[in-house]
């Protein structure tokens, strides 16, 4: 093990480069560029790897500082949260700041969920380097392994960790609690209708009955179970999909109506991209919110209504 002296032994060497490179390695395979375009490359990219690595370098620092009895580096842990929450804030304020530029707002819930993902990305980037590191030191102190068998083991553990976390923190979509129907535009007089539920007037405007005959799409959501319906009526999940039917497909015209009695939500617009099957897709796609998800029993996927009774 390492003299006491100022400079880094080889086996702290090994243990802060492998536990770095591998936090910095998940932070980077977390971040994925879909049809949301969030982050945008590159500059959000670039924000979020250095983020990313800056935390994995902190995780990959605490085991050889404790070693060393420098525990000033509890300190400095409780510093990087307290940055990370700031990244959290500075996430939404940017986000928040770009609602008028979009066809349709995201909405107050949908933004504090996307920024809470990015500070807890952070955590797991930091977890995973701790934990690639602490496997390399328990390795070095009890075992006379190699330092080829160490970094591997440890970068193993790492990644291990990293996909138990992933599955842990995986979002729920509106395909698991809901399917999609394509619905029929009906223009009566003035009024729009779709499978025959009234929607909106459309105040007798010609140019507007035109487009929904000609290029208007309607989709028509089914909760699978009558209890999915309370997340689906929350104003800001409805708020989420209508961001992101709109920023997929472009707006020209939008609606959207809810009937509780029928246990319907319908949505029907005009796009730029007339495509039923991407509109589909995108409603499906749609993460389920932090807010609609206060009583577990409404996600519940393998109940049924068995509580309804109580």
């Amino acid at each position: 093990m390492p003299d006491n002296n100022d400079v880094l032994s080889p086996e702290h060497l090994v243990i802060i480069i492998t536990a770095t490179l591998i936090g910095t390695l998940v932070r980077i395979i977390s971040i994925k560029l879909d049809y949301r375009q969030y982050p945008n490359y590159p500059n959000g990219y670039l924000i979020h790897v250095v983020t990313g690595g800056l935390a994995a370098a902190i995780g990959a620092f605490i085991i050889p500082t404790l070693m060393e009895k420098e525990f000033t580096a509890v300190t400095f842990l409780a510093l990087a949260i307290q940055h990370f929450r700031e990244v959290r804030k500075i996430e939404r304020e940017s986000l928040l700041d770009l609602e008028g530029d979009e066809y349709t707002k995201r909405g107050d819930a949908y933004i504090d969920g996307i920024s809470k993902i990015f500070e807890a990305r952070n955590y797991i980037t930091l977890l995973v380097s701790f934990t690639t590191s602490l496997t390399i030191m328990l390795l070095q102190t009890l075992t006379d392994s190699t330092i080829w068998v160490e970094v591997a083991a440890g970068s193993a553990a790492g990644i291990l960790l990293f996909y138990v976390l992933k599955y842990f923190t995986k979002r729920q979509k509106l395909r698991d609690i809901a399917t999609v129907t394509q619905g029929k535009i009906e223009i009566r007089g003035s009024d729009l209708f779709v499978d025959g539920m009234f929607v909106s007037h459309l105040l007798g405007r010609e140019e507007a009955k035109g487009w929904y005959l000609e290029d208007g799409l309607a989709a028509i959501i089914h909760p699978n179970k009558e209890h999915f319906l309370i997340p689906l009526l929350n104003g800001g999940q409805r708020q989420a999909i209508l961001f992101e039917v709109t920023r997929r497909l472009g707006q020209k015209k939008l609606y959207s109506v809810q009937d509780p009695a029928n246990g319907k939500i319908v949505i029907a617009l005009v796009p730029i991209i007339k495509n039923f099957d991407l509109l589909k897709e995108t409603i499906l796609l749609t993460p389920l919110l932090e807010t609609v998800k206060k009583n577990p029993e409404l996600l519940n996927l393998t109940g049924g209504n068995h509580h309804h009774g109580k």
